[in-house]
């Protein structure tokens, strides 16, 4: 699997945080550890899935494999030249009348009413992703420590005081990023 330089990971030898932060900076404790001996579990901060980083040779072909930081694309709104994809949308009549009667015509009422859908599902789509994610690592790294039946229930359930309860156990590093990564649901207010 190819992983950007700047993709933030974090690493676990065992239930210990190995390291954390861009995947440049972590690779290198990621194989030192491991030519050590050591079983390593490499996590996607964002989602929680375990990634396979290819840790043949030195450090310095492990890094030269990972692939460079996307550069910022330079697009915005306008026509496809400046960054606009045009595509099929299928509607009723009265849908394109009511369209094409608004100030700006069909495409800005479009792009309005696509925004404001963005903008009011953002807080529940967050918390649902947070959850996956939480639920995920925790499933691959601590499906074995106490209380982490009643730490998925109330991560579903949204009750991050008896979370933070059934995690208090944990060892450290797989308890605060535990509580880390479940964060974005209890900030949402979804449960």
């Amino acid at each position: 699997m190819t992983v950007p330089a700047d993709q933030p990971l974090f690493a676990f030898a065992g239930h210990r945080l190995l390291a954390r932060g861009p995947a440049a900076g972590v690779v290198a404790a990621v194989k030192t550890a491991t030519d050590a001996g050591e079983t390593v579990l490499t996590f996607d901060a964002a989602s929680g899935r375990v990634v396979d980083l290819d840790l043949r040779g030195d450090v310095a072909a492990v890094l030269a494999r990972l692939t460079p930081a996307p550069e910022a694309e330079k697009r915005g709104p306008g026509r496809p030249k400046l960054g606009v994809t045009a595509r099929e949308v299928t509607l009723l009549p009265r849908h394109w009348d009511w369209l094409s009667a608004q100030p700006g015509g069909a495409s800005v009422a479009l792009r309005k009413l696509v925004e404001a859908a963005l903008r009011e599902a953002e807080g529940p789509d967050r918390a649902r992703r947070a959850k996956d994610a939480t639920y995920r690592f925790m499933t691959a790294i601590g499906g074995d420590l106490p209380g982490y039946e009643e730490a998925t229930r109330m991560l579903f359930a949204g009750d991050w005081t008896v979370f933070d309860a059934a995690t208090e156990a944990w060892p450290e590093g797989v308890r605060e990023t535990a509580r880390e990564m479940a964060a974005g649901a209890w900030r949402n207010g979804a449960g």
